[in-house]
């Protein structure tokens, strides 16, 4: 009986239907500007993480649709989303901020958005703005020179 080696390639969930494979991030690290102490210029803390959301087979079409508007400039126009953190002095906090971050804005492309439904003001209302501009002219009416006669 032969045992197959099974590589497991860890997941990162989304939502309880959608997660990414880590095998889909790539990392680079860089220098980060800011306090560093005696290690300033000799460590790369900032972590610039790169999601190739255009091409990943696990986000549907209708959610990359919404990311790209949600993600502005963080998506280039190939559909990679780039996110750099560097607010923490570890490399490792800094990895996982990048990666929340990432999780947050692809959580927040799955929210379907509420349909507007268009309405219009009832007539009560229409009849109080009216009056309201017509009372409003009657005080700016009486605004203006003051004559000798008076």
């Amino acid at each position: 009986m032969a045992v197959e080696a099974c590589t497991v390639i860890p997941m990162i969930p989304i939502t309880p239907a959608i997660s990414i494979s880590e095998s889909e991030l790539e990392e680079s690290f860089i220098r980060s500007p800011g306090p560093g102490g005696q290690k300033v210029n000799k460590v790369e803390t900032a972590v610039q993480l790169r999601f190739d959301a255009a091409h990943s087979p696990n986000l549907p079409p209708e959610i990359f649709a919404r990311l790209r508007g949600i993600a502005g400039q963080r998506m280039t126009t190939a559909g990679v989303i780039v996110i750099t953190a560097r607010r923490f002095r570890s490399q490792d906090r800094n990895r996982q901020d990048a990666r929340d971050r990432l999780v947050e804005l692809i959580r927040k492309a799955t929210e379907v958005p509420k349909k507007r439904r268009p309405t219009r003001p009832s007539m009560g209302a229409k009849r109080r703005r009216m009056e309201s501009k017509k009372k409003r002219g009657v005080v700016k009416k009486g605004r203006g020179r003051v004559s000798d006669t008076d």
